[in-house]
């Protein structure tokens, strides 16, 4: 438990209806009593219980603003130690004033994240569902919300706590071995390990078999819109946002810079890049955008190429189409509520059917088929996130790689005779990877730029 009391705004500053100055420790509670006057008396207050009243400067009793004041007692609240919770007026000067008013009679201003890292220290959560936290706060579709959630709620780690809880085993018995050999002879001891190890290694697999789906669910696929001028990209990125976030016009080369904006479809949040049209062109602005478009291009996770179905094919789209061919590339057909002068045939012998979506984005017709074409190229057909097993995080992903490879390591070695006090040594290695994913074997700058990742308050 920490020895200082801290507070932070836990609330998104600007206008709004409340706002809440959050204070946690050891002197939380009397901390927040010296500016309090009610009828209430906060230091005999009970546990999970509110109080109305108003917070005033005890030097002039000059009053700040009208409060309910929310008292929970540790350790049964989110840091495990004391903590109050101020509701103000919203509105920048009336939290910042009791902010300051708190700070300046016993609390210090907090660290990004500290409060959940209190929270991890204090053996409230581990390390995965902290960083499980921040998740749920920058979520940008339904489904990578519900994984956060579950993640939050420890789903991951009880996963990984019994296959620790087996190699902690093992490693007794290598131990045993190495320290009495007359009670056991190598063969034994080298069969344990191949079974352990192998049956760990199968639940590790297990766990990174969806992770990349996880990580796309978590972080979202960077999509570039590209294709000619007005074959309707911005209409499409419009279509998608179900906004009008791009300038349409029947005027080529009305985009000259990447317009972005982030979606979800389908429940996969796609960051859309709206990019200039390919062509060549003597206008100086619009050939930078067309090679932004370019760049763009070697940067996306997916690639949406629009073509305009109410024009023939350009040399231009042959070369992209080429070009693309072997990317995680859809080929968008739009304006198909406009009489057809594109010969399909051609593109369907480069990309096959699946992978031509017919659209008409000023409609809206065809979005279902695109979100249904995007959901088999990344997610074999179907994203569900209750399916425990996503692992989304790129830190919990390199982890549990790193204890495959220990696994297998050690597999090798006992098959090849390899004495168990070296094979110890990938074991150990193992079960120290799958503890960086609670936090038990994560060291001090690892766990700081972990928080350093949160928003004050937090």
């Amino acid at each position: 438990m920490s020895e200082d009391t801290i507070a932070a705004v836990a609330t998104a500053l600007g206008e709004g209806s409340i706002a809440v100055v959050r204070v946690s420790g050891p002197e939380a509670i009397e901390t927040v009593d010296k500016v309090f006057r009610s009828k209430s008396d906060l230091r005999s207050a009970a546990t999970h219980t509110v109080h109305y009243g108003w917070i005033a400067d005890p030097d002039d009793g000059r009053v700040l603003d009208e409060v309910l004041v929310t008292v929970l007692k540790g350790p049964r609240s989110f840091t495990a130690e004391d903590v109050v919770e101020v509701s103000t007026h919203g509105g920048i000067i009336a939290v910042k004033s009791v902010l300051e008013l708190i700070l300046r009679h016993g609390a210090r201003m907090a660290e990004p994240g500290e409060f959940t890292k209190r929270a991890f220290l204090n053996g409230r959560i581990d390390l995965a569902q902290a960083e499980a936290v921040i998740d749920l706060i920058r979520s940008k579709s339904d489904r990578a919300f519900q994984l956060a959630r579950k993640q939050s709620e420890g789903s991951l780690s009880k996963r990984i706590v019994p296959l620790r809880a087996q190699l902690i085993e093992l490693l007794a018995h290598v131990e045993v071995n190495i320290d009495y050999p007359e009670h056991d002879v190598a063969e034994v001891t080298s069969g344990v390990i191949r079974d352990t190890c192998g049956t760990v290694l199968l639940q590790v697999k297990d766990l990174l078999r969806t992770a990349g789906e996880g990580k796309i669910l978590r972080e979202g696929i960077t999509t570039a819109i590209v294709g000619r001028p007005n074959a309707g990209k911005s209409s499409l990125l419009n279509a998608l946002a179900r906004e009008n976030k791009a300038i349409v016009t029947d005027i080529p080369g009305t985009t000259r810079d990447i317009v972005e904006e982030t979606v979800s479809l389908g429940g996969i949040p796609l960051r859309l890049l709206d990019t200039a049209g390919i062509r060549e062109t003597s206008d100086v602005v619009e050939r930078i955008g067309v090679e932004r478009s370019r760049s763009a291009l070697g940067e996306a996770d997916l690639i949406l190429l629009v073509l305009n179905r109410h024009e023939p094919l350009h040399e231009d789209e042959r070369e992209l189409l080429m070009q693309l061919k072997d990317r995680p590339a859809l080929v968008v057909v739009n304006k198909i509520d406009l009489p057809a002068q594109l010969e399909v045939s051609e593109i369907v012998s480069l990309y096959g059917s699946e992978r031509i979506v017919p659209v008409s984005a000023k409609e809206g017709i065809g979005l279902d088929e695109l979100e249904a074409a995007v959901s088999r190229m990344f997610f074999s057909g179907s994203v569900e996130a209750s399916d425990l097993t996503y692992v989304s995080n790129s830190r919990h992903i390199a982890a549990l790689h790193r204890a495959g490879k220990s696994l297998e390591d050690a597999i090798a070695a006992a098959g090849e005779g390899v004495p168990v006090d070296l094979i110890q040594i990938d074991i150990s290695a193992a079960w120290e990877a799958l503890g960086e994913i609670l936090g038990d074997t994560a060291g001090e700058s690892l766990l700081d730029q972990i928080f350093s990742q949160f928003c004050l308050g937090k």
